[in-house]
């Protein structure tokens, strides 16, 4: 169940270049929230109608923290905003990560669940974070950047029973290059794969793990208008047919944006 809030910020932050964190206090969403999910979040300027999707980075109780990067008018506007403002939120919107659903689906194939990589590249990074904090096994996390600027590093390395693998365009820190290098690089196992980032790193991770044989589940970021699934403005390509639209469609903010990398083309 989705609920509509006028919360109020507790913290407002700059992460990094262009990066930024805010802290909503909230009623319902944060208790509401699965790791994955995302909350629409409005501008206070009447004449930008449009809400803004923004993945879920962290929840503690009834606090909820989105960390986004300014892309326009209205993240530019969120971005300015100050410790005691209030923004309406709506949330929380998608399907996240259904983990005894998947822990249930991999073991059921006599697989193992004692070992995952959870990869984010960008703005995709943060809402691995809160999946780290709810699963229940190893956790390799393989984040991505541009630089050194390596926001949320020190919050992966906080989480229990995780290790921390970066890697930057750059070189700068870590494996140079991609999320995939510094797997290589590491050496970095795992029975299952989480990721969340831009298409061309997604396919790379998709490839990679059909080729392994490893289960891999994904977060697609799109463009989203309503972010309810009335205006098909967010569809991907999916392998089978969709039942709202009768085509080889899938709607990111309703089915998704989690899906089984074997569900939809990249």
């Amino acid at each position: 169940m989705a609920y509509r809030e006028n919360a109020k910020i507790l913290k407002a932050d700059c992460l990094a270049d262009g990066v930024y964190e805010i802290w909503f206090e909230t009623k319902n969403i944060a208790k509401a929230a699965k790791a994955g999910q995302f909350i629409s979040v409005y501008s206070n300027d009447g004449s930008r109608m449009l809400p803004r999707p923004i993945s879920i980075c962290k929840v503690e109780n009834n606090n909820l923290r989105i960390v986004f990067r300014v892309a326009g008018k209205g993240t530019e506007e969120f971005s300015k905003m100050k410790a005691g403002e209030y923004l309406d939120i709506q949330g929380p919107l998608g399907n996240g990560y259904d983990l005894g659903k998947i822990a249930t689906e991999i073991k059921a194939e006599g697989r193992s669940f004692d070992k995952a990589i959870l990869f984010g590249g960008g703005i995709g990074v943060p809402p691995m974070l809160e999946l780290a904090r709810r699963l229940d096994c190893h956790k390799n996390v393989v984040v991505g950047y541009r630089n050194s600027q390596t926001f949320l590093k020190e919050d992966f390395e906080a989480v229990a029973d995780t290790d921390v693998y970066i890697a930057t365009e750059d070189g700068s820190v870590g494996a140079k290059g991609n999320v995939l290098d510094a797997v290589k690089q590491e050496k970095v196992e795992a029975d299952v794969i989480f990721a969340c980032g831009p298409t061309p790193m997604l396919r790379a991770i998709k490839a990679y793990a059909l080729e392994n044989d490893i289960p891999c589940y994904v977060s697609l970021e799109e463009k989203m208008a309503c972010g309810i699934g009335a205006c098909l403005a967010c569809v991907c390509k999916s392998t089978e047919i969709d039942d709202h639209s009768q085509v080889k469609n899938k709607r990111v903010c309703k089915e998704g944006p989690v899906f089984n990398v074997k569900e939809v083309e990249l």
